[in-house]
């Protein structure tokens, strides 16, 4: 299921970030260390170009350790790119970013001037918290809603570095169905934009392969479901989520999967592998340029048959 979703704001912010990127000297982009790549704005790399980036991997904490390291190993494949794995709890990782930005702009670090980060990443990715922990203070509004950041704003962090924080933006078209119901799950999509009972099926699918055990203790299931379905069944009735007759409420067992998805209470969790996006990338490639060829086949009978057509 591939979703749009692009309000006004983030149109005219993307807008604003092209016009000031000649002042900026690197970028902070934030991740969701559970889905590196769909949190992954592609718009954001077209823009940056040769500049240098560091990609912050937040929210680890909820991230499966083993994951999250083989992510930083690939996304530092690219040039010019450092990563870094944050949480909350350790505020010294985050204040770490400061020497980071040092290190990636050393003309800079050594002179007078300040230099100048551009911060930015998807909706509800934990931007504002990264920014209110460098700076020290609450500068940026933080909220579990996407776009909660309206407009950029400058902030000083009084040694050496200005931060330039911007709105969270998503792009006009998730084009790989999969990183919809990603984004989805992590609340990095507003809950209006997709069915709870899809988000949790998908989820569900997933969770039974990746981290069968996990979910088998935190839902107390004596024996190990084979599909989204049985799961999903055998966990509403372990939560009482169950209707008149013993019918189970799907909705309900589904806001309860996702709820405890996003908190961390079902473990470790990381969505996505850098082996799995690129078995999708193919898949996607192949699907594109499929539907490439049957539009030249359409248009190529429509010519043919104006052609053919009486006068």
């Amino acid at each position: 299921m591939a979703i749009q979703w692009y309000p006004g704001h983030m149109h005219k912010a993307q807008k604003e970030m092209k016009q000031i990127l000649p002042q900026v000297d690197l970028l902070i982009e934030i991740l969701d260390a559970r889905i590196p790549f769909s949190s992954e704005n592609p718009a954001i790399a077209r823009l940056r170009g040769d500049k240098p980036c560091i990609k912050v991997l937040s929210k680890s904490d909820l991230a499966d350790p083993a994951a999250t390291e083989a992510w930083q190993a690939s996304l530092e494949q690219a040039r010019g790119v450092k990563t870094s794995a944050t949480t909350t709890e350790e505020p010294g990782r985050i204040k770490g970013l400061t020497d980071l930005c040092k290190r990636m702009v050393p003309e800079k670090a050594a002179g007078v001037q300040n230099i100048t980060a551009m911060v930015v990443g998807i909706p509800n990715v934990g931007k504002s918290t990264i920014i209110n922990t460098l700076a020290g203070r609450t500068v940026a509004k933080t909220g579990n809603e996407p776009a909660v950041t309206k407009g950029q704003q400058r902030i000083n962090l009084g040694n050496g570095v200005m931060l330039l924080d911007t709105p969270g933006i998503l792009w006009p078209k998730i084009d790989n169905p999969n990183s919809s119901y990603r984004l989805a799950a992590t609340g990095a999509i507003k809950n209006t934009a997709m069915e709870y009972d899809d988000v949790a099926f998908f989820v569900a699918e997933y969770l039974i392969k990746a981290y069968p055990e996990l979910i088998r203790e935190r839902f107390q299931l004596e024996t190990m479901p084979t599909s989204d379905v049985e799961f999903l069944e055998m966990a509403a009735a372990r939560r009482g989520a169950l209707r008149t007759g013993g019918r189970v409420d799907f909705h309900k067992i589904s806001e309860v999967l996702i709820n405890e998805l996003r908190a961390g209470k079902l473990g470790r969790i990381t969505l996505e592998t850098p082996a799995m996006i690129a078995a999708e990338d193919v898949i996607i490639a192949d699907t594109l340029a499929q539907k490439a060829a049957d539009n030249a086949e359409r248009k190529r009978r429509f010519k043919q048959g104006s052609r053919d057509a009486p006068s």
